[in-house]
């Protein structure tokens, strides 16, 4: 149970035993929850607190076609162009060198973590949650975890599930004052018998999961607080992607 009178949520749908892992941070970003959740247990949750802003990493909106009708009108013969049907936020982050998976325009079309994502939004919005930059004291916003990190770090993360890949993110949030345990700890904690034996203190790093959530509740606190150092991507009609930079660059490597 929530004990801060207003957090500021992450929630990433593609958790190992349920529908979501989702993270919460209060306003001098301690975590104040964790876990895994299905989705009435999480509704329930973020629904039974006095404020909260969450961050969702999953697509708010199916593909309406903005992309494919603003190619049209520049190029001709483009309805035989690939690559144009995507959401205009994920066409954007593309141009900057970030790989991102395309939204369908039909829900039946969209891979099951997306129809979750979608599934979560509609619940929430039920539940009195409004679409940000609302002043509700429910709020929700799309992001992406992936991009998210490239926008923190100025550059592309080693892979996700590697041990530098979960130390490099963990750090990124750390030494933006998020109070996690200092990544690291890890490297301090390797010795040769260690090693040799095979055994490694994977208890210092986050899961890739947990850390998607983080810097999804991270955006979110961004959002509530810091909202000038909030970058923007997309279009309201089929979703704007959030991310926990100022500026974005023009490539990531």
């Amino acid at each position: 149970m929530l004990l801060a009178d207003s957090v500021f949520a992450g929630v990433d749908p593609t958790a190992t035993h349920k529908s979501f892992t989702y993270a919460a941070l209060d306003r001098e970003l301690n975590v104040v929850a964790s876990g895994e959740a299905d989705l009435d247990e999480l509704v329930d949750l973020l629904g039974g607190i006095s404020g909260a802003t969450v961050a969702i990493n999953a697509p708010s909106h199916l593909n309406s076609g903005l992309l494919r009708r603003s190619m049209e009108q520049k190029v001709a013969g483009a309805h035989q162009l690939r690559g144009v049907d995507i959401r205009m936020a994920e066409h954007e982050l593309r141009l900057r060198g970030i790989p991102v998976g395309g939204t369908a325009a039909r829900e039946s079309s969209c891979a099951a973590w997306v129809r979750i994502g979608l599934g979560l939004y509609g619940s929430l919005a039920v539940h009195g949650f409004e679409t940000y930059p609302s002043d509700c004291s429910h709020r929700m916003l799309e992001t992406h975890p992936h991009a998210a990190f490239c926008a923190l770090l100025g550059r592309a993360p080693f892979a996700r599930p590697s041990p530098e890949g979960r130390m490099q993110r963990q750090l990124a949030l750390f030494e933006r004052g998020v109070k996690l345990r200092d990544p690291m700890d890890y490297l301090e904690e390797i010795t040769r018998h260690k090693l040799l034996n095979g055994v490694l203190p994977v208890e210092v790093l986050l899961s890739p999961e947990q850390l998607d959530a983080l810097v999804a509740a991270y955006t979110a606190w961004i959002a509530s607080e810091k909202a000038a150092e909030l970058s923007r991507l997309g279009d309201p009609e089929e979703g704007v992607i959030y991310l926990p930079a100022p500026e974005l660059k023009e490539k990531y490597q």
